[in-house]
């Protein structure tokens, strides 16, 4: 890992642990019941009960969860959903679903101007741009586009975004 990365890993980092405490109410709605009472995200909600992860993210947390639409589980190609829901590819579904959560509770603020790569809880790294770069969305996560962010959770933070992400 070079210097420019380290450094860019520890400002991160410092992000998380000073937002991780204040992210967190004791009122309020929790990851998955906020995703399960918006019909857009009925398709992440039934792949999250699939994949065996909604005690972990009913859990303290904090998490930073990047919330693809039911729309943007519709542009996977054609039978993607249905293959992944099925018990024989719960690790794979599960290793994609890791893939959208990053630890710690980030607000778009926080990350406006920067551009980084962030290690999520699946393991491989995401390259958050809040740059506005070439595109034009505020913030970009890899190719998507962050369409509706700072949605705040008792144990966390969701941010919409208008694709799925692949490992």
């Amino acid at each position: 890992m070079n210097r420019r990365n380290i450094v860019k890993s520890l400002a991160f980092a410092g992000i998380i642990a000073s937002v991780g405490a204040c992210a967190q109410t004791d009122d309020g709605d929790d990851i998955v019941d906020i995703a399960a009472s918006n019909p857009e995200f009925s398709t992440l909600v039934t792949a999250v009960k699939a994949a065996g992860l909604v005690d972990t993210l009913k859990g303290p947390g904090p998490f930073t969860v990047f919330a693809p639409t039911n729309a943007a589980f519709a542009a996977l190609p054609e039978g993607t959903v249905e293959t992944l829901l099925k018990p024989e590819n719960k690790d794979q579904l599960t290793s994609i679903l890791t893939y959208h959560v990053v630890p710690g509770a980030v607000t778009s603020d926080q990350i406006l101007g920067t551009r980084m790569d962030v290690t999520t809880v699946q393991g491989s790294t995401v390259n958050v741009d809040g740059t506005g770069g070439k595109y034009g969305a505020a913030v970009r996560v890899n190719d998507a586009n962050v369409t509706s962010a700072d949605i705040m959770a008792t144990n966390g933070v969701i941010h919409v975004i208008d694709k799925v992400l692949l490992p």
